[in-house]
């Protein structure tokens, strides 16, 4: 048998082989943990842009408590300054970083409804409110959306046969899961209007 002829036996194997070392699962499943981690970031923005009218509101009506306003500034400000990339998606200190100051920006949002109780009667305030909520459940959607992807992913990279894709034509790396950093964050808020 000539060597072209071996070529020839061995090409199809070759191929067969190479279908099956995750060429094309690993930037499959990479793409959709960005794309989902795109969607967290997207839900973050759409509560900062949501923040500044709710604030507006509660200024119109309360004027005196601008400790608690100062506060949710503040917190927004730093959430935004904040930035993670995809590519930053593997390096865990980036990733807490980013958590932090969201982590910061939600336990301010809470203070600023208990603080305003009185103002629960104000439709434009309800309003407002309701779509803070609304905005939060968003975010906690897509980080459950995104912790899932990163989980298939990581699962991916490290399984056989994907793992010899992922490792010889990829050098591809687990990601980074979000997780929850505030201080009692698996306990709800008391709310207390006394």
């Amino acid at each position: 048998m000539t060597p072209i002829r071996r070529l020839a036996l061995l090409a199809p194997l070759a191929a067969v082989s190479l279908s099956g070392c995750g060429i094309n699962s690993i930037p499959t499943a990479e793409e959709a943990a960005k794309a989902k981690w795109a969607n967290v970031q997207a839900d973050y923005q759409r509560r900062a842009d949501l923040i500044p009218n709710l604030v507006a509101t509660v200024k119109g009506f309360a004027k005196q408590e601008k400790d608690v306003l100062t506060t949710v500034t503040q917190a927004r400000a730093s959430a935004n300054s904040v930035t993670l990339s995809p590519g930053d998606l593997t390096d865990p200190a980036k990733v807490a970083a980013f958590q932090n100051a969201q982590n910061n920006l939600t336990f301010a949002t809470r203070q600023l409804q208990e603080a305003y109780p009185e103002l629960k009667s104000n439709a434009n305030f309800m309003a407002l409110q309701s779509q803070l909520e609304g905005t939060e459940n968003r975010v906690n959607i897509s980080i459950k959306d995104y912790n899932e992807a990163v989980q298939k992913y990581n699962t991916t990279i490290r399984t056989f046969p994907d793992a010899i894709g992922a490792k010889i034509f990829y050098g591809s790396k687990p990601m980074v899961t979000y997780t929850a950093t505030a201080p009692n964050a698996e306990n709800a808020p008391k709310v207390d209007f006394n």
